[in-house]
């Protein structure tokens, strides 16, 4: 028999040593490749050691454990076998009291074999992930051995191979944890201590990945020259971009780069989305919203993109030293940079974020992203430090003011053509890009240094309520000049909706634009938050220091002197319409969605704290609820007066006419009475007068629809004071005196009568008391009798139209009628 073949080496030995000894001058590294091997299998032998140890320690611990539930089974079956014999009551309260213990003794066993199960197949992940990390590093060891024995062109694949096996591993682990997480959450134990070895690993592994990504992209070129031989023309876009000029190579190997990458800050982006979901409620595992929410983490950026950006910045700040005075130019170029590089960035790095499968994520985004984040760096560290150290030493702000506002335009206007550039040609998915969104704002500055943004709140205060300073003085801008009265302004206008209709004076309009111009300025801010600190320091205190100034003007007429000034009663008005006005403009930015989000969720400053008053809010969405209060209130408060004043005016030249009305007979008692050419009273001429200036000017001057409520509030006061100041029942009325009446008011009606076309139905006692009084002696002796004997008054007078007074009125006024004849 011939002799048994020995066999071929198996393929991947075969690869392993052509791999190594590709010609008779690799041999001479055979000794260290031997020492090396030799390492690597004593390594694991002793692994292999550890782990039969183990194995045998927990197979001796389950034997026991195994032993005794079963001699437990078989003495539950030996004593239920035998239920036909008839059994004492203590083998019966022993076996009752034994199953439950045993019941649970089995669950407990159960848990901890789950509980094993869980941390052996852990072990296993994040032994995966630890040895995947560890050979990536093994391989940057002092010996280096990885380039002595390792072709260069497989290194960077075997480092991304690698890579991924730990990408993969953390995926399984994730996995895991959120099952635990889901089903067992009462396992915190074994859930922090795998989250810590993790931990420790993941600090070690980003690291030496981005470290491997930043020499790929030195090898490419990367970061390219900011400037051209012609950049004295300025075309800059002739600059050539290392990302675009690769070959199909190179580019291979980026690709599997950035990919290894995105894979890597994915997975890191699932796990700190399920420790933020744990914290708060636990999902199932079919919850297909969990990785959505991994999205959020992607809002500062790409890892692989922030690196490209990296280089460049230590670049730029060389220019930007030289501007620290001019930071418009700093703007600019940081502008430049992210346009001229745009476009190879979107054509390479796009389609490889989709090959990454990272939905929603664009390039153009997590670009502009890269680069507002580096521009962000230099402001909070050489910019805005210095503004706030001369803001807060120089005691002449207004050199401070100016520049801090240039600074915040130039930064609405970077934000905006930034956003443009990251929103050119991208159909957005909202409820994914939110986030990366608020990132490409550079007012996220705000939102680490609070006390800056209430600076910037105050300079934006100072400086409105400078302006509006110089506005004030000038008292033409108090007043809101009325055109000729004609026919086309008696009918009023109750759809007010501009400062013309509401005949606010002209600050009234400057005070809204400066402060919507503060609100337009603040909506550059990223967060909800922070919109609402700065409105609360800046627009809203802005607004109630005029509400108080519009309180001081009305407070300062004395309108409740008898003695009115046409004056005091237009400062009055036009402060009221002024009121009026802004109440209107405030509801009306109340019901923007913009206000109704802050004011959902906005916090109301103290009470009184840069108001000086006290009110409370009219609805909990609205977010000038207390402005808008305070100015209805005011309005309200000072029309009152107008009509006290305008009343106690009345009361105080017609007091002797009312007291004499009836006794004056100023014609012979024989001569024939005719009403239409009798005169109103003397006495009563000059009160008529006054009234008549008054309304008119009123009319003139207030707004329509307060103008509206407060002559209908005049005449009711009129009539309630005439009414009750005839002292009925004390004296008599003759014809003479009753017709003289009539007379008197219809003068005093004829003075509302442009108001409305019936004006008596204002005046319900005086009209009431005149039927009384012009009835017939019959018909009057008739109604007194029945009042008299209290017949079914109300409808008797129901029947005779009076409408008002009572039965008690009623007679009085019957009992002040007397017959001339």
């Amino acid at each position: 028999m011939s002799p048994p073949q020995p066999r071929p080496p198996p393929a991947s030995l075969c690869d392993f040593l052509d791999a190594h000894f590709a010609s008779p001058e690799d041999l001479a590294s055979a000794p260290a490749l031997a020492e090396l091997l030799r390492r690597e299998c004593v390594g694991l032998e002793a692994s292999l050691r550890r782990l039969e140890a183990q194995l045998a320690s927990a197979s001796a611990s389950w034997l026991a454990r195994s032993a005794g539930a079963r001699s437990s089974l078989r003495r539950i079956r030996s004593r239920g076998g035998g239920f036909g014999v008839e059994e004492d009551d203590g083998d019966e309260n022993l076996r009752s009291a034994e199953l439950p213990a045993l019941v649970k003794e089995i669950h407990r066993i159960d848990a901890i074999r789950l509980y094993a199960e869980a941390a052996l197949q852990l072990e296993a992940f994040v032994g995966n992930l630890e040895d995947a990390t560890f050979s990536i590093v093994r391989q940057a060891s002092k010996l280096n051995l990885s380039s002595v024995f390792r072709p260069a062109s497989n290194e960077m694949q075997w480092k991304q191979e690698k890579l991924l096996q730990a990408v993969d591993a953390m995926i399984d682990i994730e996995l895991e944890l959120l099952r635990i997480s889901t089903n067992r959450p009462q396992w915190t134990n074994l859930i922090m201590a795998v989250d810590s070895r993790v931990d420790k690993t993941l600090a070690i592994l980003r690291p030496k990945a981005l470290t491997d990504y930043r020499a790929l992209l030195a090898a490419l070129g990367w970061p390219p020259s900011l400037s051209s031989p012609d950049a004295a023309n300025d075309k800059y876009s002739e600059i050539p971009n290392p990302l675009v000029l690769m070959n199909d190579a190179n580019k291979e190997k980026y690709s599997q780069s950035f990919l290894a990458l995105c894979a890597l800050q994915h997975a890191q982006a699932n796990r700190e989305a399920r420790q933020c979901q744990t914290k708060g409620a636990s999902a199932s595992m079919s919850d297909s919203k969990y990785f959505d929410k991994t999205a959020a983490c992607f809002d500062n950026g790409l890892w692989a993109i922030d690196e490209l950006v990296q280089p460049i910045a230590s670049r730029l700040e060389y220019h930007f030293a030289k501007w620290s005075e001019q930071p418009e130019f700093i703007f600019a170029l940081v502008y430049k940079i992210a346009r001229d590089f745009m476009g190879g960035v979107d054509d390479i790095l796009q389609p490889l974020i989709d090959r990454a499968r990272l939905v929603g994520l664009s390039a153009k985004e997590s670009w502009v992203t890269g680069m507002v984040k580096m521009l962000l760096g230099y402001l909070d560290r050489q910019i805005f430090p210095v503004l706030v150290t001369s803001y807060q030493a120089t005691d002449d702000k207004l050199e401070v003011h100016s520049s801090w506002m240039h600074l915040n335009d130039l930064m609405i206007t970077f934000d905006k053509r930034m956003q443009l550039l990251a929103d050119s040609g991208i159909q957005k998915i909202a409820s994914i890009s939110e986030g990366l969104s608020r990132s490409l704002s550079v007012f996220t500055i705000y939102s680490e240094h609070s006390d800056w943004l209430h600076m910037w709140a105050g300079v934006e205060l100072n400086s409105a309520q400078h302006k509006l300073k110089s506005e004030m003085e000038d008292e033409t801008n108090w007043s809101y000049s009325i055109k000729e009265l004609g026919q086309q302004e008696i009918t009023s206008n109750f759809l007010l909706s501009t400062r013309e209709d509401y005949k606010a004076p002209p600050v009234s309009e400057f005070v809204v634009k400066t402060a919507s111009a503060m609100i337009e300025r603040g909506h550059a801010l990223p967060t909800r938050g922070l919109r609402i600190q700065y409105n609360r320091s800046s627009s809203v205190q802005f607004l109630n220091g005029f509400f108080l100034v519009l309180r001081e003007r009305c407070e300062a007429p004395q309108l409740t002197n008898t003695a009115l000034e046409d004056d005091s009663l237009l400062k009055v008005s036009f402060a009221i319409n002024a009121a009026r006005y802004c109440e209107y403009v405030l509801r009306e930015w109340d019901d923007d969605i913009v206000f109704l989000e802050m004011g959902a969720h906005g916090k109301h400053v103290d009470e009184g704290q840069g108001q000086g008053h006290k009110h409370s809010a009219q609805h909990p969405c609205s977010f000038f609820a207390d402005e808008i209060t305070f100015l209805a209130k005011l309005g309200t408060d000072y029309l009152e007066q107008i009509m006290s004043s305008v009343l106690l005016e009345f009361e105080d030249l017609s007091w002797d006419y009312v007291q004499n009305i009836g006794l004056q007979q100023i014609h012979p008692v024989d001569e024939v009475l005719d009403e239409e050419n009798l005169g109103v009273s003397p006495g009563f001429v000059p009160t008529l007068e006054v009234l008549r200036d008054r309304t008119t000017k009123l009319m003139l001057h207030l707004n329509s629809k307060d103008f509206l409520d407060l002559w209908r509030s005049i005449a009711e006061g009129l009539d309630y004071f005439i009414y009750s100041s005839i002292r009925w029942g004390e004296m008599t009325f003759s014809d003479q005196g009753v017709i003289q009446l009539r007379v008197d008011t219809k003068a005093l009606l004829h003075i509302f009568r442009p108001f409305c076309l019936r004006p008596e139905a204002f005046f319900p006692f005086i009209s009431d008391s005149l039927k009384l009084l012009a009835m017939r002696r019959t018909d009057a002796q008739y109604l007194l009798e029945l009042l008299k004997n209290g017949k079914e008054n109300d409808s008797c007078l129901r029947q005779q139209g009076l409408q008002h007074v009572n039965a008690s009125q009623s007679m009085k006024i019957l009992g002040s009628k007397r017959s001339d004849g």
